[in-house]
């Protein structure tokens, strides 16, 4: 059985580091970067990816445009992005929805949740 690949997109990196350990430790293989448009650039030369996951708040490009662009990449039409997002407002989790997103989590990060969300991967 292969390693699940993951895609993490933050543009903190002690968020970043956090779960990669955090998913490292699962057995997942990451890869991450700093920003959606990174993000972008390696989705169209690598589609070897299980999953997304994706901070919604970022400068620049946010989630909720980066979504819709990942998912708009015939490899990745079907590829399980998770919004991963401080936000945790009314509303909110119908937003990263409609934006694309299979699922949502909100910060911080409940590990048992994320774990669960990824087991359909």
């Amino acid at each position: 059985m292969h390693k699940k690949r993951i895609l993490i997109i933050d543009d903190d990196s002690r968020n970043i580091f956090a779960l990669n350990a955090t998913l490292r430790a699962k057995s997942f293989n990451c890869v991450s970067c700093l920003s959606a448009e990174e993000a972008l650039k390696l989705l169209h030369d690598d589609s070897n990816y299980d999953a997304i996951l994706i901070d919604m708040m970022m400068p620049d490009m946010d989630g909720y445009e980066a979504i819709p662009l990942i998912k708009n990449i015939p490899e990745h039409r079907t590829t399980y992005i998770v919004a991963v997002t401080a936000q945790a407002m009314v509303g909110d989790r119908e937003k990263c929805l409609l934006a694309g997103a299979d699922d949502y989590i909100s910060k911080p990060i409940d590990v048992d949740k994320l774990l669960q969300s990824l087991a359909h991967i």
